[in-house]
């Protein structure tokens, strides 16, 4: 039985500057892709939710993920369940993927995504706001918004964060998760601009350097241990190490410590400006499994980045290690 705890609250939404103002009118009914928990709140109390509505909802999809080597042996679901946002709906990376792959979360066909859209009850007018587990913080959220985006889904935020919706007061739903009916999702192809393939990037990373070749910024969301090969992979028998010329961005390090939440925008963009990272030049955003990797993409589109020229490298890390040759020297360790 599902129980639903809803404290009275006297919070508003924050006010915007021309970016944020220019972000309203791009993502709808929500002011701008990352949103805060009194944004989603506020907009939430005014979203009709009777089941004889056929207008667009804002729906909440938790994409709680945890690391295969997680000590506790955390699931997504198991947090989904203890504690969500009222009317949430949970998105498993883990399930709805490439299940042909040999790399853990390679992007689903158009088809399956439709497919799991629909059963989550979600339609592609709705507005779709994705958060993390409040244990975490910003995690894997980022990268089932991606998704969505990739998919067509026009609008599309990302919850800044579960674990201040929660510290804050907002509203909770515990126990069982209601179901609901299916709806109709209609298929959209996959926008390729927005992702690299293994062939695509070594070829890349190849001619970096030479004369004539376009500057591709490499980033990693990886920790800068298993970046520069002096810790081991949460993947067992794979080397760490990195891409050639490729720059360490680890997720921490785009976050606040104590609320793991994205850092304000100025922040971001001072950041990214220390790593001589140039808005200019295309950026492909990799990680382990394809999927913190979308954080990078988040922070660079919360920091002001242009979307043109970013892409996702989907099959990261756990691919390039185990399709690059050691006669190649395609992994890079610290002092090599």
């Amino acid at each position: 039985m599902t129980a639903l705890i809803s404290p009275s609250l006297g919070k508003g939404i924050e006010g915007g500057d021309d970016h944020q103002l220019h972000q309203a009118r791009s993502y709808g009914q929500l002011s701008s892709y990352i949103v805060t928990p009194a944004q989603l709140n506020e907009a939430l109390s005014k979203n009709v939710h009777s089941k004889l509505s056929t207008a667009p909802k804002i729906v909440p999809i938790c994409a709680g993920w945890y690391l295969p080597n997680d000590p506790s042996k955390r699931t997504g679901w198991e947090s989904f369940s203890k504690s969500r946002i009222p009317r949430a709906r949970f998105f498993d990376i883990d399930a709805v993927k490439d299940p042909d792959s040999p790399y853990p979360h390679m992007l689903p066909s158009a088809e399956a995504f439709a497919d799991a859209m629909g059963k989550l009850g979600v339609r592609r007018d709705d507005s779709v706001v994705v958060y993390d587990t409040n244990e975490l913080g910003i995690f894997s959220a980022p990268r089932v918004a991606w998704t969505l985006k990739v998919f067509g889904h026009n609008s599309v935020h990302i919850l800044n964060n579960f674990r201040l919706w929660c510290e804050q007061g907002y509203p909770l739903e515990t126990g069982e998760p209601p179901g609901g009916p299916p709806k109709d999702y209609d298929v959209q192809p996959l926008d390729k601009t927005k992702v690299i393939s293994f062939e695509e990037l070594k070829e890349i990373v190849q001619e970096q350097g030479k004369e004539g070749a376009e500057e591709v910024q490499v980033l990693d969301a990886r920790s800068g241990a298993r970046f520069q090969g002096t810790e081991p992979e949460p993947r067992p028998g794979l080397s760490s190490g990195h891409i050639p010329r490729s720059k360490s961005v680890p997720v921490p390090s785009l976050l606040d410590p104590s609320t793991k939440a994205l850092l304000p925008a100025a922040e971001l963009r001072e950041l990214f400006e220390k790593k001589e990272i140039d808005p200019s030049k295309p950026i492909v955003c990799s990680c382990g499994t394809g999927v913190t990797a979308a954080v990078i993409d988040a922070a660079l589109t919360e920091a002001g980045f242009p979307e043109e020229g970013r892409k996702l490298y989907d099959g990261s890390w756990t691919e390039w290690a185990q399709r690059v040759e050691p006669s190649e020297r395609l992994i890079r360790k610290i002092g090599e």
